[in-house]
């Protein structure tokens, strides 16, 4: 609770914290759009593709010329990283491949991480961490974005000795939903593909946070950073109002849906026959703890906490969550605390590629959002056991086997480059974590 007083004694002393942005998509452009009014912090250069966009990006935001003069604009992450005017690099190009990369040759500069490319850290996040730690470096989940949330109200509860039951996120979700791809997607979200176009909407990630993917991509960082577990056939989406988070999501022999405790779990905005959830949770994340006494159940009762009916149970929650505007807390963490804001200490979550339809050998996958696969939680020992094909290397590939709908693909499924960098990154990580489901081995510094 201190962030603002220490940033502005290091501005004092030393200056700006000094940021180096790695694509100016949305999550970007949200960041940047709260760097002109955050005094002591301040984006040195930015890399992106189009480096054009990226310029383009910053007025569209509100930076006025001379702000957007003083920045380094290229499409060179390399020259950025290891740039003398970046104090902390920002990975947000949504790229596991390229989240995997730079964050690697930031560690390798030793500057500090964080890693807003979710799908990178789900892929190899562990061993990034085991390196970054190895380099005595930060590196971090993106505060503001979802699993970074959750962790923080895991943390809150396990500091407070309460024993965490559930957490997770809202979403909206329909089981018919997995089937989804881009040509369909805005049907569901009841806009006109001229509509979503004219709103610069990606067709392909729209749809992964629609079909299941994200989800389960972002549940899988929560697990792989908290310790708590993956679900053993996957996300369910029971639906969930924010009042009933205590008696939904408690043990099933206590009348809630849970087979196991201390695990994840997404709260659909929809009960299954399409009526909306009544104070739905659609943007938010919660935290559902036990408490360890009949002294704390009473005093649940005292201060009014929503409880199950026994008394037993409550819920913490957070309705919204500000993406890339919050960023700054993760940046500051880094930097002035030498501390992450979320970060994998084992390898216990993966996402898997499941068939969305029959797929014949010889197709080409297309990846997170597209149109043959959506991504399945599973335990990290089961993804290994089955030779389980990740979800963040499942785009560009071609299938050697036909594979029915519904049925998870695997490294036999697939004909993948094997002096591919990315591919071998992850069979490193499964190497090395794989056998004893690391519970919290990596030290950060």
């Amino acid at each position: 609770m201190n962030l603002y007083s220490l940033l502005q004694a290091r501005t004092a002393a030393q200056g700006s914290v000094r940021v180096g942005l790695i694509g100016a998509g949305k999550f970007g452009s949200m960041f940047l759009a709260q760097v002109p009014h955050s005094a002591g912090l301040e984006v040195s250069a930015i890399a992106d593709l189009d480096p054009d966009r990226a310029c383009a990006a910053c007025r569209t935001v509100g930076w006025h010329d001379d702000h957007i003069a003083s920045v380094k604009f290229s499409d060179d992450a390399a020259v950025l990283i290891n740039s003398d005017d970046v104090d902390v690099v920002v990975e947000a190009t949504g790229s596991p491949q390229a989240g995997i990369a730079h964050a690697r040759a930031a560690i390798a500069a030793h500057k500090p991480v964080v890693m807003v490319s979710v799908e990178a850290d789900v892929l190899a996040g562990p061993l990034l961490a085991k390196e970054a730690a190895a380099a005595g470096v930060v590196y971090s989940m993106a505060y503001g974005d979802q699993p970074a949330l959750i962790c923080e109200l895991v943390d809150w509860a396990r500091a407070c000795g309460m024993k965490v039951v559930a957490a997770g996120k809202g979403t909206k979700y329909l089981p018919e939903y997995h089937s989804s791809t881009p040509e369909t997607v805005w049907d569901y979200y009841g806009l006109s593909a001229e509509e979503a176009d004219a709103g610069g909407m990606n067709a392909q990630m729209f749809n992964s946070f629609l079909d299941g993917t994200k989800s389960a991509i972002e549940m899988a960082a929560v697990v792989n950073a908290t310790g708590l577990s993956a679900p053993s056939d996957g996300l369910s989406f029971p639906p969930c109002s924010a009042d009933d988070l205590p008696r939904v999501l408690c043990p099933e022999a206590d009348g809630g849906v849970l087979s196991q405790v201390g695990t994840v779990e997404v709260i659909s905005s929809l009960e299954r026959d399409r009526r909306v959830v009544e104070r739905d949770l659609r943007w938010g994340v919660y935290v559902v703890f036990e408490a360890p006494t009949s002294y704390t159940t009473t005093c649940f009762r005292e201060y009014g906490l929503l409880t199950d009916a026994s008394g037993r149970y409550a819920a913490l929650y957070r309705p919204y969550h500000l993406i890339g505007m919050e960023l700054n807390i993760s940046i500051l963490s880094a930097a002035l605390r030498g501390e992450a804001t979320g970060a994998a200490t084992g390898f216990r979550g993966d996402v898997v590629a499941n068939a969305k339809r029959d797929l014949a050998a010889g197709e080409l996958l297309d990846g997170e959002g597209g149109a043959c696969v959506w991504g399945k939680l599973l335990p990290a020992g089961e993804s290994i056991a089955i030779g389980g094909l990740p979800i963040g290397l499942a785009h560009g590939i071609e299938l050697t086997n036909d594979v029915a709908a519904g049925q998870l693909l695997t490294w036999d499924d697939v004909n993948i480059c094997e002096d591919d960098e990315t591919y071998q990154y992850r069979r490193r990580m499964e190497e090395e974590f794989g056998s004893h489901q690391c519970t919290g081995n990596i030290v950060t510094p």
